[in-house]
Protein backbone atom coordinates (compact mmCIF):
# COMPACT_ATOMS: atom_id res chain seq x y z
CA UNK A 1 0.00 0.00 0.00
CA UNK A 2 3.02 2.17 0.68
CA UNK A 3 4.07 1.12 -2.24
CA UNK A 4 1.24 2.35 -4.26
CA UNK A 5 1.48 5.73 -2.62
CA UNK A 6 5.08 6.63 -3.01
CA UNK A 7 4.48 5.50 -7.08
CA UNK A 8 1.25 7.96 -7.21
CA UNK A 9 3.26 10.68 -5.33
CA UNK A 10 6.16 10.54 -8.39
CA UNK A 11 5.78 13.68 -10.42
CA UNK A 12 4.08 12.43 -14.08
CA UNK A 13 7.03 13.20 -16.08
CA UNK A 14 9.48 10.89 -13.65
CA UNK A 15 11.53 7.80 -15.28
CA UNK A 16 10.34 5.54 -12.79
CA UNK A 17 6.48 6.51 -13.52
CA UNK A 18 6.97 6.92 -17.31
CA UNK A 19 8.45 3.33 -17.36
CA UNK A 20 6.07 1.55 -15.35
CA UNK A 21 2.83 2.76 -17.51
CA UNK A 22 4.95 1.70 -20.38
CA UNK A 23 4.96 -1.51 -19.30
CA UNK A 24 1.60 -1.75 -18.00
CA UNK A 25 0.37 -0.70 -21.51
CA UNK A 26 2.22 -3.33 -22.85
CA UNK A 27 0.92 -6.12 -20.99
CA UNK A 28 -2.62 -5.00 -21.03
CA UNK A 29 -1.84 -4.65 -25.22
CA UNK A 30 -0.52 -8.24 -25.33
CA UNK A 31 -3.46 -10.12 -23.56
CA UNK A 32 -5.66 -8.36 -25.64
CA UNK A 33 -4.27 -9.46 -28.57
CA UNK A 34 -3.68 -12.39 -27.33
CA UNK A 35 -7.22 -12.67 -26.69
CA UNK A 36 -8.60 -11.88 -29.88
CA UNK A 37 -6.11 -14.27 -31.76
CA UNK A 38 -7.39 -17.23 -29.97
CA UNK A 39 -11.32 -16.11 -29.92
CA UNK A 40 -11.00 -15.59 -33.64
CA UNK A 41 -8.87 -18.52 -34.98
CA UNK A 42 -11.91 -20.78 -35.66
CA UNK A 43 -13.63 -18.19 -37.61
CA UNK A 44 -10.41 -16.96 -39.15
CA UNK A 45 -9.68 -20.91 -40.31
CA UNK A 46 -13.24 -21.56 -41.21
CA UNK A 47 -13.18 -18.04 -43.50
CA UNK A 48 -9.54 -19.93 -44.93
CA UNK A 49 -11.22 -22.96 -46.02
CA UNK A 50 -14.41 -21.41 -47.41
CA UNK A 51 -12.07 -19.20 -49.55
CA UNK A 52 -9.64 -22.39 -50.55
CA UNK A 53 -13.02 -24.03 -51.46
CA UNK A 54 -14.37 -20.68 -53.46
CA UNK A 55 -10.72 -20.79 -55.40
CA UNK A 56 -11.19 -24.78 -56.31
CA UNK A 57 -14.59 -24.25 -57.50
CA UNK A 58 -13.59 -21.26 -59.87
CA UNK A 59 -10.61 -22.89 -61.28
CA UNK A 60 -12.60 -25.89 -62.13
CA UNK A 61 -15.53 -24.04 -63.18
CA UNK A 62 -17.82 -25.01 -61.01
CA UNK A 63 -18.49 -21.69 -59.11
CA UNK A 64 -22.16 -20.44 -60.10
CA UNK A 65 -23.23 -16.70 -59.17
CA UNK A 66 -25.65 -17.12 -56.10
CA UNK A 67 -24.61 -20.80 -55.33
CA UNK A 68 -23.72 -21.67 -52.09
CA UNK A 69 -20.19 -22.43 -51.63
CA UNK A 70 -20.38 -25.60 -49.33
CA UNK A 71 -22.97 -26.97 -51.49
CA UNK A 72 -20.92 -27.03 -54.75
CA UNK A 73 -18.11 -28.19 -53.06
CA UNK A 74 -20.11 -31.44 -51.59
CA UNK A 75 -19.84 -32.28 -55.37
CA UNK A 76 -16.23 -32.66 -55.63
CA UNK A 77 -14.17 -35.58 -53.72
CA UNK A 78 -10.99 -34.50 -51.67
CA UNK A 79 -8.50 -37.40 -51.69
CA UNK A 80 -4.73 -37.48 -50.10
CA UNK A 81 -2.03 -38.98 -52.93
CA UNK A 82 1.08 -40.08 -51.95
CA UNK A 83 3.52 -38.26 -54.03
CA UNK A 84 5.92 -41.05 -54.21
CA UNK A 85 3.44 -44.14 -55.33
CA UNK A 86 0.68 -42.04 -57.00
CA UNK A 87 -1.78 -43.78 -54.83
CA UNK A 88 -4.46 -42.84 -52.50
CA UNK A 89 -3.81 -42.49 -49.02
CA UNK A 90 -6.69 -43.48 -46.86
CA UNK A 91 -5.54 -43.20 -42.89
CA UNK A 92 -4.55 -38.65 -43.60
CA UNK A 93 -7.66 -36.83 -43.68
CA UNK A 94 -8.09 -34.40 -46.19
CA UNK A 95 -9.63 -31.81 -43.78
CA UNK A 96 -7.08 -32.03 -41.77
CA UNK A 97 -4.13 -32.63 -43.63
CA UNK A 98 -1.54 -29.14 -44.47
CA UNK A 99 0.39 -29.76 -47.50
CA UNK A 100 1.79 -26.35 -47.29
CA UNK A 101 3.09 -27.13 -42.77
CA UNK A 102 3.96 -31.00 -44.07
CA UNK A 103 5.95 -29.58 -46.90
CA UNK A 104 8.29 -27.72 -43.90
CA UNK A 105 8.48 -30.78 -41.47
CA UNK A 106 11.73 -32.98 -42.33
CA UNK A 107 9.39 -35.93 -41.22
CA UNK A 108 6.72 -34.95 -43.63
CA UNK A 109 8.42 -33.78 -46.84
CA UNK A 110 12.16 -34.56 -48.73
CA UNK A 111 14.76 -32.35 -49.74
CA UNK A 112 14.61 -31.69 -53.70
CA UNK A 113 18.04 -31.75 -55.58
CA UNK A 114 19.35 -28.71 -57.86
CA UNK A 115 18.38 -30.87 -60.70
CA UNK A 116 14.73 -31.66 -59.47
CA UNK A 117 14.12 -28.32 -58.22
CA UNK A 118 12.76 -26.14 -61.01
CA UNK A 119 9.99 -24.64 -59.30
CA UNK A 120 12.23 -23.67 -56.66
CA UNK A 121 10.36 -24.99 -53.41
CA UNK A 122 13.04 -26.50 -52.03
CA UNK A 123 10.88 -29.17 -50.29
CA UNK A 124 7.87 -31.64 -51.67
CA UNK A 125 5.31 -32.72 -48.98
CA UNK A 126 5.25 -36.79 -49.48
CA UNK A 127 1.67 -36.35 -49.00
CA UNK A 128 -0.90 -33.89 -51.20
CA UNK A 129 -4.34 -33.32 -51.38
CA UNK A 130 -6.68 -33.82 -54.99
CA UNK A 131 -9.39 -32.97 -55.49
CA UNK A 132 -11.97 -34.95 -58.20
CA UNK A 133 -15.26 -34.62 -59.89
CA UNK A 134 -17.23 -37.40 -61.47
CA UNK A 135 -20.41 -37.68 -63.64
CA UNK A 136 -22.06 -40.59 -64.18
CA UNK A 137 -19.51 -42.78 -62.28
CA UNK A 138 -16.89 -41.33 -64.79
CA UNK A 139 -13.75 -38.77 -64.06
CA UNK A 140 -14.90 -35.72 -64.87
CA UNK A 141 -12.16 -33.39 -64.05
CA UNK A 142 -9.00 -33.40 -61.73
CA UNK A 143 -7.90 -30.58 -59.40
CA UNK A 144 -4.48 -30.52 -58.43
CA UNK A 145 -2.50 -28.24 -55.81
CA UNK A 146 0.58 -26.17 -57.52
CA UNK A 147 3.15 -24.17 -56.42
CA UNK A 148 6.23 -22.34 -56.90
CA UNK A 149 8.77 -19.44 -57.20
CA UNK A 150 8.29 -16.62 -59.62
CA UNK A 151 10.02 -13.09 -59.17
CA UNK A 152 8.99 -12.21 -56.08
CA UNK A 153 7.25 -14.85 -54.10
CA UNK A 154 5.90 -18.01 -54.06
CA UNK A 155 2.66 -18.42 -56.27
CA UNK A 156 0.11 -20.74 -54.55
CA UNK A 157 -2.50 -22.20 -56.48
CA UNK A 158 -4.66 -24.92 -58.42
CA UNK A 159 -4.44 -26.20 -62.02
CA UNK A 160 -7.60 -28.28 -63.00
CA UNK A 161 -7.43 -30.89 -66.01
CA UNK A 162 -10.00 -32.69 -68.18
CA UNK A 163 -11.09 -36.07 -67.28
CA UNK A 164 -8.23 -37.36 -69.88
CA UNK A 165 -5.52 -36.26 -67.59
CA UNK A 166 -3.85 -33.84 -69.99
CA UNK A 167 -6.29 -31.47 -71.51
CA UNK A 168 -5.96 -27.88 -68.95
CA UNK A 169 -9.88 -27.08 -67.87
CA UNK A 170 -8.30 -24.23 -65.62
CA UNK A 171 -5.37 -22.47 -63.71
CA UNK A 172 -5.54 -20.05 -61.14
CA UNK A 173 -3.13 -18.76 -58.41
CA UNK A 174 -5.03 -17.96 -54.80
CA UNK A 175 -1.70 -16.43 -53.10
CA UNK A 176 1.20 -15.00 -54.80
CA UNK A 177 3.48 -11.28 -54.07
CA UNK A 178 4.13 -10.81 -58.17
CA UNK A 179 4.73 -7.16 -59.52
CA UNK A 180 1.07 -5.64 -59.91
CA UNK A 181 0.14 -4.40 -63.42
CA UNK A 182 3.08 -7.11 -65.03
CA UNK A 183 3.47 -10.46 -63.13
CA UNK A 184 0.14 -9.54 -61.43
CA UNK A 185 -1.57 -10.44 -64.35
CA UNK A 186 -1.61 -14.24 -63.31
CA UNK A 187 -5.06 -12.82 -61.90
CA UNK A 188 -6.37 -11.59 -65.05
CA UNK A 189 -9.17 -13.53 -65.96
CA UNK A 190 -8.56 -13.23 -69.63
CA UNK A 191 -5.07 -14.40 -69.30
CA UNK A 192 -5.75 -17.40 -67.22
CA UNK A 193 -8.50 -18.39 -70.12
CA UNK A 194 -5.54 -19.06 -72.66
CA UNK A 195 -4.95 -21.87 -70.45
CA UNK A 196 -8.57 -23.74 -71.10
CA UNK A 197 -8.40 -26.50 -73.72
CA UNK A 198 -4.74 -26.48 -73.91
CA UNK A 199 -2.59 -30.16 -73.44
CA UNK A 200 -0.05 -30.74 -70.96
CA UNK A 201 1.66 -33.77 -72.64
CA UNK A 202 3.21 -34.89 -76.16
CA UNK A 203 2.70 -38.41 -77.23
CA UNK A 204 5.47 -39.61 -75.86
CA UNK A 205 3.72 -38.38 -72.45
CA UNK A 206 6.39 -35.54 -71.84
CA UNK A 207 4.99 -32.15 -69.91
CA UNK A 208 5.03 -30.17 -73.16
CA UNK A 209 2.92 -26.88 -72.28
CA UNK A 210 5.55 -23.93 -72.18
CA UNK A 211 4.70 -19.71 -72.18
CA UNK A 212 5.93 -18.41 -75.51
CA UNK A 213 7.00 -14.71 -75.50
CA UNK A 214 5.53 -12.71 -78.30
CA UNK A 215 2.17 -14.75 -78.01
CA UNK A 216 0.90 -17.47 -79.71
CA UNK A 217 -0.34 -17.12 -83.40
CA UNK A 218 -1.53 -18.82 -86.31
CA UNK A 219 1.51 -19.83 -87.29
CA UNK A 220 2.42 -20.88 -84.26
CA UNK A 221 4.04 -24.51 -84.20
CA UNK A 222 2.23 -27.03 -81.53
CA UNK A 223 -0.13 -24.25 -80.48
CA UNK A 224 -2.20 -26.83 -78.00
CA UNK A 225 1.13 -27.17 -76.10
CA UNK A 226 1.66 -23.13 -75.82
CA UNK A 227 0.15 -20.33 -73.58
CA UNK A 228 0.72 -16.60 -74.09
CA UNK A 229 3.66 -15.39 -71.67
CA UNK A 230 3.13 -12.25 -69.39
CA UNK A 231 4.18 -9.29 -71.17
CA UNK A 232 6.90 -7.44 -69.24
CA UNK A 233 7.08 -10.47 -66.85
CA UNK A 234 9.96 -13.05 -67.76
CA UNK A 235 10.52 -14.32 -64.67
CA UNK A 236 7.23 -14.84 -63.37
CA UNK A 237 6.15 -16.58 -66.98
CA UNK A 238 9.12 -18.99 -66.61
CA UNK A 239 8.42 -19.18 -62.55
CA UNK A 240 4.50 -20.59 -63.88
CA UNK A 241 5.88 -22.90 -66.70
CA UNK A 242 8.40 -24.70 -64.38
CA UNK A 243 5.92 -24.97 -61.26
CA UNK A 244 3.32 -26.41 -63.97
CA UNK A 245 6.00 -28.56 -65.50
CA UNK A 246 6.81 -29.50 -61.78
CA UNK A 247 3.71 -30.58 -60.39
CA UNK A 248 3.00 -32.24 -63.60
CA UNK A 249 5.86 -34.31 -64.45
CA UNK A 250 7.54 -37.49 -63.04
CA UNK A 251 8.31 -35.92 -59.55
CA UNK A 252 4.89 -34.61 -59.57
CA UNK A 253 1.73 -35.55 -60.21
CA UNK A 254 2.50 -37.17 -63.13
CA UNK A 255 2.73 -41.15 -61.00
CA UNK A 256 -0.81 -40.37 -59.98
CA UNK A 257 -2.19 -39.18 -62.59
CA UNK A 258 -1.45 -42.54 -64.68
CA UNK A 259 -2.61 -44.50 -62.10
CA UNK A 260 -6.08 -42.62 -61.24
CA UNK A 261 -6.32 -43.07 -65.19
CA UNK A 262 -5.59 -46.81 -65.37
CA UNK A 263 -8.42 -47.36 -62.60
CA UNK A 264 -10.96 -45.42 -63.87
Amino acid sequence: MNLIKKYLGLPNDSRAKTLVVAITLCLVCSVLVSTAAVVLKPRQDANKALDRKRNILTIAGMMQPGASIEESFSKIESRVVDMETGQFVDDVDPEKYDQRKAAKDPAMSVALSKDQDIASIRRQARYATVYLVRKNGKLATIILPVHGYGLWSTMYGFVALEGDGKTVKGLGFYEHAETPGLGGEVDNPAWKAKWIGKEIYDPQGKVAIELLKGGVGPTTPDPQYKVDALAGATLTSRGVENLVHYWLGSNGFQPFLKNVLSEG
